[in-house]
């Protein structure tokens, strides 16, 4: 199985927008998809927790990865799709589905929810999926929403799976199981930051890259600082990292994705800032809050052309 994913750089989860009738607004999603790749998006994720993908019926869910492959197909981009569940069977009949999508690069997939097998669990799930998976899968570390902890011995052991490509890693911080992951990688395994707020230190430790649901709202600053660690800039990085690690935080002030949403909204770039229950509309404190972090993040200076 090749494992030239392109696993680097950012990548946008796409939140899902809705309609007035409460229908998903395709055009806005294809639209959407457009726009954080003209802003430097390597790739985009379907069905990521971002997409709001449990709220979403059987076609709404294939109209979604309709349109994201669409795009990735027209542009040459990255698509990576959620694929995962809490049961091993359950899962491997979600990837073989992807066998007839040939625009997917990847499968994000949950290490398994509320379950909690122990880490011996969790690579007996990972062996077992990559042998049915037709795309190379990216582990989605994030114990505080799975409840199961995984320290760096374990998830360097998901790592060595043939067919695993890389980690989504969200454990809600920097710790010393971090710093220890990403000073001894297996070989063609790629970390991931999914913690928004801890991009800039993720990409320092030496991650490479970032599937983050914040850059939708500045895509091209979330590129610029990938790009600045890439090349050794520590000084334009460490001052742009903090301005987004402050937007990052405003964009997580209320349960993901209802701010990201409510911005999106007040942009013009999507019809309506709705959430399905049981998620609830961000606050209008909320949405100004992180609109105010952006203008600040406007102002921010901006690398010279050469």
């Amino acid at each position: 199985m090749a494992q030239d994913t392109a696993l680097h750089g950012i990548h946008v989860p796409l939140i899902t927008p809705f309609a007035h009738a409460g229908n998903v607004a395709a055009e806005a999603l294809e639209a959407l998809a457009h726009q954080v790749l003209d802003q430097g998006a390597t790739g985009i994720v379907a069905l990521g927790t971002t997409a709001e993908t449990a709220a979403l019926d059987e076609a709404e869910r294939e109209l979604v990865t309709d349109v994201c492959a669409r795009v990735c197909r027209e542009r040459g981009a990255v698509l990576t799709v959620g694929a995962g569940a809490s049961g091993t069977r359950a899962a491997e009949a979600a990837l073989r589905r992807l066998a007839d999508r040939p625009e997917v690069r990847a499968a994000l997939v949950t290490v398994p929810p509320f379950v909690r097998p122990g880490a011996e669990g969790v690579v007996a799930h990972f062996a077992r999926l990559a042998q049915a998976s037709p795309v190379p899968l990216v582990v989605y570390h994030i114990p505080y929403r799975t409840g199961q902890p995984l320290d760096a011995a374990a998830l360097r052991r998901l790592g060595e799976l043939p067919g695993v490509a890389g980690v989504k890693y969200a454990a809600g911080g920097i710790d010393q199981d971090t710093v220890a992951l990403l000073g001894d990688l297996p070989d063609s395994f790629t970390v991931l930051a999914g913690d928004d707020a801890y991009l800039s230190p993720m990409l320092a430790l030496g991650a490479a890259g970032g599937i983050l649901a914040s850059a939708h709202l500045a895509t091209a600053r979330y590129a610029e600082l990938a790009a600045a660690w890439r090349a050794g800039d520590v000084l334009r990085a460490r001052a742009l990292g903090h301005a987004l690690a402050a937007l990052s935080a405003a964009a997580f002030g209320e349960p993901n994705p209802a701010v990201v949403k409510g911005v999106l909204h007040a942009q013009g770039r999507i019809p309506t800032p709705d959430v399905r229950l049981p998620l609830l509309p961000a606050s209008a404190g909320a949405v100004a809050e992180a609109l105010e972090r952006l203008q600040r993040l406007e102002r921010l200076e901006r690398p010279a052309r050469v």
